[in-house]
């Protein structure tokens, strides 16, 4: 740019130096042979004299003229180097001069149009990019966040301030590990503490004549949850449906056979009376497991009600204080005096909380402490426990139906826990935190 600068301005004054040289040579050599003209012939130095008049009047003209069309040029030049569209030339009434005014002028035109084309696409693309549910991160040539929207923010859970300048291999958390090998010709799937579901997607795309990549963010949790319950909940409904009716009629056959045992021999009842209550036993244990999983599905809505958390939290508490006696597990309380009053299903809510405590004390075994606390400002709570911690492969499988890290697990106490809150809109995490204790936290949104 520089260089384009400075050219026209060598070559205008260039020009117009030779010019100037050549019209006064020529005036000079003209003046100087009418000098000689004015003792030998007056007449025709009269006319010599009109002539030479003429001649400069006519040189004058001819500058003006010359000179005009290369200050225009220069304007125009130093115009456009400012990024300046809107200034335009009027015709002066010359037609080689208003050829080129209209010409410039036309070009003026097709730039500020250009122009405000691009600014309303780049305008409107940045738009899309921050109104987008999905995430974007947009990376600069040396592959470093140059743009995040709102919701790549709210995915990875920092602010977008606080991310730009960052390779996404410094992401925090699961981030920083699944975005540094994504590669563009395969999507990755990422699950974040077993609940959140993401696919990171990597593309490019030309700037400059340069590559630049992007990455898009696609959050997939309630759609896999939606197609995770259907089809489970098809399984229970088709198993509890078939158990439940062969159970029925079993436990009815074995009530009848106890109608047989006065007709043994004495020495054989007991063990024909026995044997039948353990079968009758273990098909109504059975129906019970069944039941559990039948309850999953039959979930219903929540029916919202002014519940104070607080007061859920206590009873939780007290209700496994005996068998954490017996471990030896200390539960330390940490609750507002002031109710925490939150618009909730208190049954569901309630069941959920006993759910986690109970996982809690059963993670810890014995001799440990669990630490309960509430605030009010936000509104949320948080059950932490000093237990083992979560393996990565352990976190990420967590809320996954049927899953358990106990032998005798069903795996639906911490699903049952994630539907809840589902349910309820709240947001909720299990982890471990930078104590290393495991964390569960729940975040309520607005308070009554």
């Amino acid at each position: 740019m520089p260089c384009e600068a400075k050219a026209p301005r060598y070559v205008t004054m260039s020009l117009r130096v030779r010019f100037l040289l050549f019209a006064t040579l020529i005036h000079v050599v003209l003046i100087a042979l009418t000098a000689q003209l004015r003792t030998t012939n007056p007449v025709l130095f009269v006319g010599s004299e009109v002539l030479l008049l003429c001649s400069i009047v006519l040189t004058v003209q001819l500058y003006q003229g010359f000179v005009r069309p290369f200050q225009l040029i220069a304007a125009g030049t130093a115009a456009m180097q400012a990024q300046d569209f809107s200034m335009k030339f009027v015709p002066v009434g010359q037609r080689e001069m208003d050829q080129l005014i209209g010409v410039y002028n036309q070009m003026i035109d097709a730039l500020r149009r250009e122009r405000v084309s691009q600014h309303e696409k780049s305008m409107l693309l940045e738009r899309l990019i921050q109104a987008s549910p999905a995430g974007i991160l947009l990376l600069d040539f040396e592959g470093r966040i140059e743009i995040i929207n709102a919701a790549a923010a709210r995915f990875i859970g920092q602010p977008a301030a606080e991310l730009h300048g960052r390779m996404p291999a410094e992401l925090p958390g699961a981030w920083g590990p699944a975005l540094a090998a994504l590669s563009e010709s395969q999507p990755q799937a990422l699950r974040l503490s077993g609940l959140a579901t993401y696919r990171a997607t990597a593309a490019h795309f030309l700037d400059r004549g340069f590559t630049r990549r992007f990455v898009v963010l696609e959050e997939l949790t309630q759609v896999l949850i939606k197609q995770e319950k259907q089809a489970y909940e098809q399984l229970i409904r088709m198993m509890a449906h078939e158990i439940n009716n062969s159970i029925g009629a079993i436990n009815s056959i074995l009530h009848s056979f106890q109608h047989y045992a006065p007709q043994l021999a004495p020495a054989d009842r007991p063990d024909f009376t026995e044997a039948l209550d353990v079968s009758i036993a273990r098909n109504t244990q059975l129906a019970n497991f069944i039941g559990s999983f039948a309850r999953l599905v039959r979930l219903p809505p929540p029916t919202p009600q002014p519940t104070d958390v607080c007061a859920l939290l206590r009873a939780t508490a007290r209700l496994l204080q005996p068998q954490s006696q017996e471990r030896r597990i200390q539960w330390h309380l940490d609750l507002p005096d002031e109710p925490l009053l939150i618009s909730l299903d208190a049954q569901q809510l309630e069941q959920a909380l006993l759910n986690v405590a109970k996982n809690a004390v059963e993670a810890i075994g014995h001799d440990g402490n669990i630490w309960v606390s509430a605030t009010l400002h936000p509104p949320a709570l948080c059950i932490e426990n000093d237990g083992p911690t979560l393996t990565p492969e352990v976190q990420q499988r967590l809320f996954t139906p049927f899953f358990s890290t106990k032998r005798d697990g069903q795996g639906i106490g911490l699903t049952l826990v994630r539907d809840v809150l589902l349910a309820h809109g709240f947001q909720f995490r299990l982890d471990t935190n930078i104590a290393g204790h495991t964390e569960f936290s729940i975040e309520f949104g607005d308070t009554l």
